[in-house]
């Protein structure tokens, strides 16, 4: 399985993307797999707070580009990607989500964040966000979202130029809320759960759902709006080309 799940203490689900040899690509088996442990964890009563990590010290490094190369979508397949759904099961999950990053997040390893209700990075993580560089588009509601988090000038320079950046940067951007100490991010995450989960459940998701409710129809259009173009661009020669030339390196 590519998605681990656990309950480390009571009231904590810890879901960790666990492809190590791949720099724990997310492919669509583990889009399922995170979009599933996010809606049962919504539903499970005993969970007051989730963990989301990445195996082998890292957190992703994005698409899985094998992925990308499948210019159409496979037969019978309907509805949105495997990538939107996750991004809407992480949206629509009651419950507060805490991020765990170390080493690469890459691409929606950067925009999910955006998703998330607290993150934590170690000092030695690495964002990215390179969209145009594939020949592709901002994904992630990271077109609405980050120029709210950063400000426009600082999310023009993120999401055009797609250059990587470090904790730091990715505090002032407001992507994390703090960086911490290389390899302590999952521990950080875990205290910031664990004083979540010792909180009344029914005020920690009301406060959750009125933080959200002012965007929550804007951030939904602006996915499924990103999605269009994205996978439009997706199946184009630029992007197709950019592909098979990581893919050869």
């Amino acid at each position: 399985m590519s998605v681990r799940v656990a309950d480390p203490e009571p009231g904590i689900r810890m879901v960790t993307i666990d492809r190590p040899d791949r720099r724990n690509a997310l492919d669509r088996a583990t889009y399922a797999g995170l979009a599933a442990a996010f809606d049962a964890a919504g539903r499970d009563e005993a969970v007051r707070a989730l963990v989301l990590t990445g195996a082998g010290g890292c957190f992703t490094a994005g698409n899985d580009l094998k992925d990308f190369q499948d210019v159409e979508p496979s037969p019978g397949t309907r509805g949105d990607s495997p990538g939107l759904t996750f991004l809407n099961a992480l949206r629509a999950c009651p419950k507060p989500v805490v991020a765990a990053v170390e080493g690469h997040a890459v691409g929606i390893g950067t925009t999910l964040l955006l998703h998330c209700d607290l993150a934590y990075a170690g000092a030695g993580a690495r964002f990215r966000m390179p969209f145009t560089a594939l020949g592709l588009s901002p994904e992630g509601g990271s077109s609405y979202l980050l120029p709210l988090a950063a400000g426009f000038k600082r999310a023009a320079e993120l999401l055009l130029l797609g250059a990587p950046f470090g904790a730091e940067e990715a505090v002032a951007a407001g992507l994390v809320n703090a960086a911490v100490p290389e390899g302590a991010a999952q521990e950080t995450a875990l205290g910031r759960a664990r004083a979540l989960a010792a909180l009344p459940l029914a005020s920690i998701v009301a406060t959750k759902r009125a933080l959200r409710r002012g965007h929550d129809a804007i951030v939904a259009r602006a996915l499924a709006e990103e999605a269009e173009v994205f996978h439009a661009l997706r199946r184009g020669p630029d992007a197709q080309a950019a592909f098979a030339a990581f893919l050869r390196r």
